[in-house]
C-alpha cells in the first residue's frame, strides 16, 4: 500500500510539473493602438454613408464602441448606434442610452468580456479632431473605463483620394478613409490635457452587435422597460427570430418545474404574447398590452393563480 501511494504521488508530481502554470494577465499600459474587426469597420463606414444620404444627414451621428482591452491595445468587437431617437444637430449628438444599455445587456449574455472602450461620432464640417465640447464631456468619464483611457473616433466627409472606389486606405497611422469618408482616431486618459493620436489597425472578426440591427426599432421602443425586466427575472433569454413581416425581437421566460415558458414577440409596433407548453406547443395569449413589462407580469400572475 505504501509503495502504491508513493507511485501515485510521483505520478501526480510529474503531472503537476508538466501542467502549464497560470500566468496573470499583463498589467495595462497606455494605449498604443486600437484594433477594429473588419466587420466593425464596415459597419462604421456603411452606416456613416447611409446617414449622410438620409433626411438627417446634416446632423452629427455616432456609435458606442465595445470590445476588449489587453496591455496596450483596445480591440473593438461591437458597435451600438446612436439610434433614431437620438437628440442631434449640426454641433452635437446625444445617444438613445436606453436602447444602448439594453443592447449591451443582450450582448453580454453571449460574452461577458465586452467592455465599453469609447465612442465614435461625426462632425458635419472638416474638424478632424474632437472639439473642446467633446473634451469637457469625455474627460469626465474616461476614469471609469478599464485602464482609465478611452478610444475616440471622429468622422468627417472630406477625404480626397485617387484610390479605386470601394477600397479603403490609410493616409496616416491613425486615419482610415473610404470614398470621401474619413475616420480619425484618438485616445484620452484620465487627467490628460488633450487627446493623443491613436494608430488604428484592422483584424478579421465580426461586429457582434450586427444581429441586433434589424430589431433596433424594437430596442428603442421597448428598451426602457425591457432592461429593468431583464434584470429582475431569472434566465430570461432574448433572441432575434423571423417575424410575420420582418425580424422580431423575442424574449422567453422559462416557467418553474419545466412547465413551458412565456414568450413575447416584438415586431414593429406589434406586441404578441404566447404560452409555450410542453405538450400543446405555442398558444397565443388573448392579451393586448403594449407595455411589455406589464404584459409579462400579467401573464405570470395569471399562470401562478391557476
Amino acid at each position: 500500500m505504501r509503495e502504491s501511494f508513493r507511485a501515485l504521488t510521483r505520478t501526480a508530481s510529474r503531472r503537476s510539473a508538466l501542467a502549464p502554470e497560470w500566468v496573470p494577465p499583463a498589467p495595462l499600459a497606455p494605449l498604443k493602438r486600437v484594433q477594429l474587426t473588419d466587420e466593425v469597420s464596415r459597419t462604421l463606414f456603411g452606416e456613416y454613408a447611409a446617414h449622410r444620404a438620409s433626411e438627417r444627414g446634416n446632423e452629427e451621428i455616432g456609435w458606442d464602441l465595445l470590445g476588449t482591452r489587453q496591455e496596450d491595445t483596445a480591440t473593438v468587437l461591437a458597435t451600438l448606434p446612436a439610434g433614431e431617437a437620438r437628440d442631434a444637430g449640426t454641433e452635437h449628438v446625444q445617444f438613445n442610452r436606453a436602447a444602448q444599455e439594453f443592447a449591451w445587456w443582450i450582448l453580454r449574455q453571449q460574452t461577458r468580456r465586452l467592455r465599453m472602450l469609447g465612442v465614435a461620432h461625426t462632425h458635419p464640417g472638416t474638424l478632424r479632431h474632437p472639439s473642446s465640447g467633446d473634451y469637457r464631456g469625455d474627460i469626465q468619464w474616461v476614469a471609469n473605463l478599464k485602464g482609465q483611457e478611452g478610444v475616440f473616433g471622429i468622422g468627417t466627409a472630406d477625404a480626397d483620394s485617387e484610390v479605386e472606389a470601394g477600397v479603403s486606405w490609410q493616409p496616416a497611422p491613425n486615419v482610415q478613409c473610404l470614398g470621401n469618408l474619413r475616420l480619425t482616431w484618438y485616445v484620452l486618459g484620465k487627467g490628460d490635457q488633450n487627446y493623443r493620436t491613436l494608430p488604428v489597425e484592422l483584424t478579421i472578426g465580426p461586429d457582434l452587435a450586427a444581429p441586433l440591427r434589424p430589431v433596433w426599432e424594437e430596442l428603442e421602443a421597448h428598451g426602457a422597460r425591457l432592461y429593468p425586466l431583464a434584470q429582475q427575472l431569472n434566465r430570461v433569454k432574448f433572441e432575434v427570430m423571423a417575424g410575420h413581416r420582418k425580424p422580431a425581437l423575442t424574449l422567453t421566460i422559462p416557467l418553474p418545474d419545466n412547465q413551458g415558458a412565456v414568450r413575447v414577440e416584438l415586431e414593429g409596433k406589434d406586441v404578441r404574447y404566447r404560452l409555450l407548453t410542453p405538450d400543446r406547443g405555442a398558444l397565443a395569449a388573448d392579451l393586448r398590452e403594449d407595455r411589455v413589462d406589464v404584459g409579462v407580469f400579467l401573464m405570470l400572475s395569471e399562470l401562478a393563480a391557476r
